[in-house]
């Protein structure tokens, strides 16, 4: 029998097949705690390579897993026995002509989310995914996790955003579903059925992406608010006055903002008060003639006179704006900086945000006093990124990590919520998985990857435990 990495290399040459050393960048996830040291990274160049890849891996009974820009949180894109060969989009890079009549695209699995918007800035379009990981995350993998980003609540998460795919499914047939159309009843929704489905059914190759006008002005404004409930309370009033035109609604906590303060020197803080909870707060319009300033003006002195919003002040160029916006992304990083943290992706209805915070907190409180609490995320769609710090003084978490873990996403699924708002579930949280969701919807996964992949080698572990 022909050794599997020999064949592997004859299929994508020798910049297609990396091993040893030169495989090591892809072996660990982004958190550096999972990952074993693959067969080897096969980086092809086209669907048909891919498609001749996980063929030979199919034949030899090795594990195929997809990595986009390995950005994942959940340790879902490495390794997790050394037979494995990693699949890496790196060198799929097209990214086609925008269609300005019908607003789509289609682009390569491994473009870079950054290099599309650049793609995209001189066509006056724009692909509406924004996130902090976007200078390294892919297409591919941005539709294997149902990336959602801080504009998830005005135009959808990835699956809203993918009108067709090209998928090598797992004995290395194509499944070419790229249609340009938004409506397609023709059967069961292939398409939204990979997004979120992590690289464990198929390898995304190509997609038709849909676009939107890149907006013509914008109106931007930081506020300090009297606590979470007035920032609830406020955001969902801007929702009904300012409606289609709000595209952006994020808050975060005098903690988090503390530390990105504290790490990050040239950063700027530009209100005269501080408070414990900020709202940023964007509107944007395709015309210039929507009155953008005065519909925000009039909604902050709404939420001032009646004791909501502290302080705030509308950007007055867009200098001003990135740095409002850069208080906002540079908040992991600043808690990165401070050392050891504990990160955890929520998602609750948007009126219980103020509730979950203050429940979450005294559950926190309970299993370690002193704990650093840092809430921030996107308030139009109940998102909670609740990352933790040890208290003052201390370097670890005193060994209580799950712990944590599990209490979170028990109160967030009693809420109504999830515990995997946007990260999705990878190796980490399987396990969370199984004991807050119904035995019935944790089966009819597992039927969905026995029927896709009866051998169990498209990214094995991840998602749903398989009995093969």
């Amino acid at each position: 029998m022909t050794d599997p990495a020999v064949a592997l290399r004859e299929i994508l040459g020798p910049k297609g097949w990396l091993s040893g050393d030169d495989a090591q960048p892809f072996q660990r996830d982004w958190l550096d705690r999972y990952g074993l040291q693959p067969l080897g990274v096969a980086r092809p160049t086209s669907t048909a390579e891919v498609a001749a890849v996980v063929k030979a891996c199919r034949q030899a009974g090795l594990a195929v897993v997809p990595q986009g820009g390995n950005t994942s949180l959940c340790g879902g894109a490495v390794a997790a026995q050394p037979n494995a060969v990693i699949v890496s989009p790196s060198r799929m890079t097209a990214i086609g002509e925008p269609d300005q009549e019908s607003g789509s695209i289609a682009v390569d699995a491994g473009v870079v989310l950054t290099a599309l918007h650049d793609a995209l800035e001189p066509h006056g379009l724009m692909f509406p995914m924004r996130l902090g990981a976007e200078g390294s995350a892919r297409i591919g993998g941005l539709i294997g996790t149902n990336a959602g980003g801080s504009q998830a609540f005005r135009f959808g998460m990835m699956q809203d955003l993918v009108l067709g795919l090209e998928v090598v499914m797992p004995d290395g047939a194509v499944w070419d579903g790229l249609r340009a159309v938004q409506k397609d009843n023709a059967g069961y929704q292939l398409r939204k059925l990979f997004c979120g489905s992590e690289g464990t059914l198929g390898i995304v190759t190509r997609a038709i992406l849909r676009l939107y006008p890149t907006p013509k002005q914008q109106a931007s404004a930081l506020l300090v608010m009297s606590d979470f409930a007035a920032a609830v309370s406020f955001g969902a009033f801007l929702r009904g006055e300012a409606g289609e035109f709000l595209t952006g609604l994020e808050f975060f906590s005098e903690v988090g903002l503390a530390l990105a303060l504290k790490h990050l020197p040239d950063l700027a803080y530009q209100l005269e008060s501080r408070g414990d909870v900020y709202l940023l707060v964007e509107l944007a319009s395709g015309s210039t003639r929507v009155p953008l300033d005065e519909i925000l003006n009039s909604a902050l002195e709404w939420g001032m006179e009646r004791g909501l919003v502290m302080d705030g002040a509308l950007a007055n160029s867009s200098t001003q704006r990135a740095r409002f916006w850069r208080l906002r992304e540079e908040l992991p990083e600043g808690q990165r900086l401070e050392g050891e943290q504990l990160k955890h992706d929520i998602s609750v209805p948007p009126g219980a945000i103020a509730r979950f915070i203050e429940a979450g907190a005294k559950i926190c409180d309970n299993i370690l006093p002193g704990v650093r609490i840092n809430p921030f995320g996107h308030l139009g769609d109940g998102n909670i990124h609740y990352n933790l710090s040890p208290p003052e003084g201390r370097s670890d978490f005193n060994g209580k990590a799950g712990e944590f873990a599990e209490a979170l996403a028990a109160l967030a699924t009693e809420m109504g919520g999830s515990f995997a708002a946007e990260h999705g579930l990878g190796r980490a949280k399987i396990a969370m998985a199984d004991l807050n969701r119904a035995p019935i919807e944790r089966d009819l996964m597992a039927q969905l990857k026995r029927a896709f992949d009866p051998q169990g080698t498209m990214n094995p572990g991840v998602l749903v435990r398989v009995r093969q």
